[in-house]
């Protein structure tokens, strides 16, 4: 990567509350002139700063930037995103010669705090039980059960599958993970790639779903899925909703009681324009939800900012920066494309 000796440029296209823009600034410090976009009123000043760019910093460049402001980063050296999941965004109208990055693990601690309440929440029958005593019933003899007796599945050991993985440890757990590489940054019991799934599930008592929704992980957990886990296991998704089969997942639950989904991630939330559910999965007494607000646990989205930052810092220096999106990624995303027919076991793009 070629380096200018022009001070390098970092233009911010997204409105940032005054945190936000603070943990860009203390990142980025004196090593790159830093612009807002928000702040030029002139469509001269916008056209002459986005001319001028080195790294953007994105929430949504296509909504941020019209079709003839997107022609001029051409020479960028990233588009970086705040955001990990980037299935929503249309990245093929972006200069295909521009690397993309997404924000990959940005607020990892939190979302595994999140996941490991609810889990510990269904495993503790916490909610099931208060509902029992609101009707009268004092269920002491009921059973629980100690994740540090449990088996425990992540499928994708990103950054926030192996924040987890780390809790997990600590508790005591058995921890499984499945990965493209096969491999785990983090000591875990067993790791397997994506063709080992079908033994992760029949294995565990509680799964994770912590994978990207791409092409490939589209409707991963879906009927045949449900059927291979233990008629007592927990499912929680904090991820996206589209990673398991709507319908599938409310029938299983329907007709095994035992059986406890923890759902933060929905099929149809505000981020597509409405939050709606196709089932009343709220109705069911064996579903822990919550709105999808795993990432806020105190300074979760503040450390996202830094994380995207950072990267921005490693593409500003000529440095190959973290988390780049493949073509192939770049070429597919959930508004756009109807996800891929399968055969087999498909890929896991955690890790």
């Amino acid at each position: 990567m070629t380096v200018s000796n022009e001070e390098p440029t970092l233009v911010v296209t997204c409105k940032l509350s005054s945190a936000y823009r603070q943990a860009v600034a203390e990142t980025v410090a004196d090593r790159a002139r830093i612009i807002f976009l928000d702040e030029l009123d002139q469509p001269v000043a916008r056209r002459a700063a986005l001319s001028s760019a080195t790294v953007l910093l994105t929430n949504n460049a296509i909504k941020e930037l019209p079709e003839d402001e997107r022609a001029l980063i051409g020479n960028a050296r990233l588009v970086q995103f705040l955001a990990a999941g980037l299935d929503f965004i249309p990245l093929d109208e972006l200069p295909p010669q521009v690397p993309l990055a997404s924000n990959a693990g940005a607020q990892a601690e939190s979302m595994a705090e999140h996941a490991l309440a609810m889990a510990l929440a269904a495993a503790k029958r916490l909610p099931m039980e208060q509902a029992r005593m609101a009707g009268g019933e004092f269920n002491q003899a009921g059973a629980t059960r100690m994740l540090a007796e449990s088996t425990c599945g992540i499928l994708g050991l990103g950054g926030t599958g192996l924040a987890l993985a780390r809790l997990l440890k600590c508790l005591g757990a058995c921890v499984h993970g499945i990965n493209r590489r096969g491999e785990s940054s983090v000591p875990i019991d067993w790791v397997g790639q994506p063709d080992a799934l079908d033994a992760m599930l029949t294995v565990s008592d509680i799964v994770f779903v912590t994978v990207p929704l791409t092409r490939e992980t589209f409707g991963i957990i879906g009927r045949r899925e449900l059927g291979l886990m233990k008629e007592d296991a927990i499912l929680v998704n904090l991820a996206r909703g589209e990673l398991v089969d709507e319908e599938a997942l409310y029938l299983h639950l329907r007709d095994h009681g035992r059986f406890v989904a923890c759902i933060d991630a929905w099929w149809v939330e505000p981020r597509h324009g409405r939050f709606e559910m196709q089932f009343p999965f709220l109705d069911l007494p064996n579903v822990i939800a919550s709105p999808h607000n795993s990432a806020a646990g105190g300074n979760g989205r503040i450390n996202g900012v830094k994380r995207a930052a950072l990267n921005c810092l490693r593409a500003l220096a000529g440095e190959r920066p973290l988390h780049l999106i493949s073509p192939d990624e770049r070429a597919w995303h959930i508004g756009k494309h109807e996800p891929a027919a399968r055969s087999g076991r498909p890929a896991t793009n955690g890790g």
